[in-house]
């Protein structure tokens, strides 16, 4: 692999993509469903939520890790989201058509974006069980010699977000760069951001990156709930996310992983595979304002995507659709809404800027990722995801968010928002491929 010139800069194209998701665990299905309004919220049927204050999700459904993993003991060292991300980076080279084993392994890295994992609950439940004294009482010198002995020796490898990386690198002897991204809800976006510039910079001919989440579980629902984060409209799940619209009352938690298949434009062209879109810019930003709440004027998210346009040297009369961040929140849908009409100006109106967030929940580290491959649903294929839910319309959130139907529009450029928790932002620029 020889490394550009200083005026050289490499093309990063997408010719995979992996999807487990709420409303489909393959690319095509994923873009079917978007295309026909379909919702993976429900009433949570993984643990008993029945007490719970939020007792809806959007879960991935008929999920067999056994199909992606060959061998079963394997499992007791992977959560949820590193299942899902082994099924989605499989998925996206099997799409792809890439052959790894025929490359230079060490010119194929891995970059995901990865979350806290929460422990398993009913483990410790168990150890503390044993844990305690005659007195009834929880004893930390109990714990250390009887409560241990109920804990899987291995557990710790269960719950590093470093894990996400790693075990897709184990599976397709990736041996270049290898990198995690844990921004929250950015880390998607980051972590293909990072990957299209270490394509560019000729660091990779091909990258996996993406990005998985699964916190839909007792300790992780409590959390958000205790946050007052999420919605509670528990009587009508399929409606309870509904970004921009007045009514909404906060995200949905939802799961999954998308994974890429970035590849150096030249290395693609030589094998002959199918370009979905081609990433041309990215951008990052901190509100460096407070943990919980965004900047109530978007001060980061207007950063990440001026940024973002910067980079790929477009104006913002380039841009055809907006993939929202979109959260189904107070405060983010105005926020984004504000920013966008700060980037975009009188134009803001005129651009859709939908979030899939009201069909798939809130994907957390993994939501960006998902967003971008709605983004290139709509460069590739045409087709605008649309808002579900929207039905009254905020004020203070009045642009054009493809209300309830998707829309067939001529999409050639699309900009992609992820904002997370603490304020840190990410925005890319996706756009469809031509060979000038």
């Amino acid at each position: 692999m020889e490394a550009p010139t200083l005026m050289e800069k490499r093309r990063a194209v997408i010719t995979g993509i992996g999807v487990i998701s709420p409303i489909g665990n393959d690319y095509d299905t994923f873009c079917r469903s978007l295309e026909t309004g379909v919702t993976g919220i429900d009433v949570i049927r993984s643990f008993d939520a029945s007490c719970f204050p939020t007792r809806i999700a959007a879960e991935v459904k008929e999920f067999d890790p056994l199909k992606f993993v060959a061998k079963k003991k394997s499992l007791k060292l992977m959560g949820k989201n590193i299942q899902f991300a082994i099924a989605a980076a499989k998925l996206a080279v099997d799409h792809s058509g890439i052959r790894l084993d025929t490359m230079d392994p060490t010119s194929v890295g891995v970059i995901m974006g990865a979350s806290i994992v929460n422990s398993n609950l009913f483990e410790l439940a168990e150890a503390i069980r044993h844990s305690v004294d005659e007195n009834g009482v929880f004893s930390l010198k109990k714990f250390g010699s009887e409560g241990k002995n109920h804990i899987f020796p291995l557990s710790l490898l269960r719950h590093l977000p470093n894990m996400v990386s790693c075990h897709i690198s184990i599976a397709h002897n990736c041996q270049g760069i290898n990198n995690t991204i844990t921004t929250a809800c950015a880390a998607g976006v980051q972590a293909m951001g990072e990957a299209f510039r270490c394509i560019s910079r000729g660091d990779a001919e091909a990258i996996l990156c993406g990005a998985s989440d699964s916190r839909i579980d007792p300790l992780g629902m409590i959390s958000y709930s205790l946050l007052g984060a999420v919605s509670t409209r528990n009587d009508d799940p399929k409606h309870a996310s509904r970004p921009f619209d007045a009514k909404r009352d906060g995200f949905v938690v939802g799961e999954g992983s998308i994974v890429f298949v970035l590849e150096n434009l030249a290395h693609a062209r030589k094998r002959g595979a199918t370009i979905y879109a081609e990433i041309v810019g990215y951008g990052s930003a901190g509100d460096s304002f407070r943990v919980t709440d965004p900047h109530k004027e978007g001060r980061g998210s207007i950063q990440s995507m001026r940024a973002a346009l910067r980079d790929a040297r477009l104006a913002t009369t380039d841009i055809d659709y907006v993939a929202a961040h979109g959260t189904s929140t107070d405060l983010n849908d105005k926020m984004e809404t504000r920013a966008l009409k700060e980037v975009f100006g009188e134009g803001a109106a005129k651009i859709p800027a939908s979030s899939i967030k009201s069909a798939i929940g809130h994907l957390g580290a993994a939501c960006g990722a998902a967003s971008a491959a709605a983004a290139t649903m709509a460069v590739h294929r045409g087709i605008l995801p649309p808002t579900l839910n929207y039905e009254f319309p905020d004020p203070d959130c009045d642009l054009d968010y493809v209300p309830n139907v998707a829309r067939k529009a001529d999409v050639h450029t699309a900009l992609v928002n992820s904002f997370g928790f603490g304020g840190q932002n990410a925005s890319l620029v996706v756009r469809r491929y031509t060979e000038q």
